[in-house]
């Protein structure tokens, strides 16, 4: 899985390649989209709780409200994402309903937003946190060119409308559940 991760942040093209041989397209969710969920969690679990000020109990709760966002977040914003991709790949390129694909295509293309969440779950980097999220723009060109073998015509129309979706749901999602746990509380 690291290394999956090392070479889409790094060379994405050669990791499309990789991935537009694989038969399976549920590996993606169980092999990755899960796994790095659980590690956003945890890691804003731990750099919640020890970065904390308030006494033990206080910070346990914080670090639990912000772990659960966390992971409402990334596991609503890839299940909507993919979804609005497919959306978007039968209005715009007239495709057929490929779930699979988009799922696969999505959940990689995350990489960037799942490695800023462990990062910035541990250390305070919010201002190059949203300015590296503008990287993913480049992995889902390579992975629409690859992996989804959008046309030139329209790969990047396609590219920047599917990138801005898996950096807004995610987001979108979070603000909402942070709203609404603060109105319930």
């Amino acid at each position: 899985m690291f290394d999956r991760i090392v070479v889409l942040i790094s060379s994405p093209a050669k990791a499309w390649e990789e991935i537009s041989n694989e038969t399976d397209k549920q590996k993606v969710m169980n092999g990755f989209v899960y796994l790095m969920i659980g590690l956003c969690g945890l890691a804003v679990f731990i750099g919640t709780f020890f970065g904390n000020s308030a006494d033990a109990n206080e910070a346990f709760t914080i670090a639990m409200r912000n772990c659960c966002s966390t992971f409402i977040s990334l596991f609503g914003g890839f299940f909507l994402s993919a979804y609005l991709s497919n959306e978007v790949g039968k209005k715009l390129l007239n495709r057929t309903e490929e779930i699979e694909l988009n799922r696969q295509f999505v959940g990689y293309s995350m990489v960037v937003i799942f490695a800023l969440e462990i990062i910035s779950g541990l250390f305070s980097i919010s201002i190059l946190h949203w300015i590296l999220q503008f990287y993913t723009v480049f992995v889902v060109y390579e992975g629409a060119r690859i992996l989804m073998k959008v046309d030139e015509q329209n790969l990047t129309r396609y590219s920047l409308i599917i990138a801005v979706i898996i950096i807004v749901c995610p987001a979108l999602i979070s603000t909402l559940f942070t709203k609404l746990s603060l109105i319930l509380n």
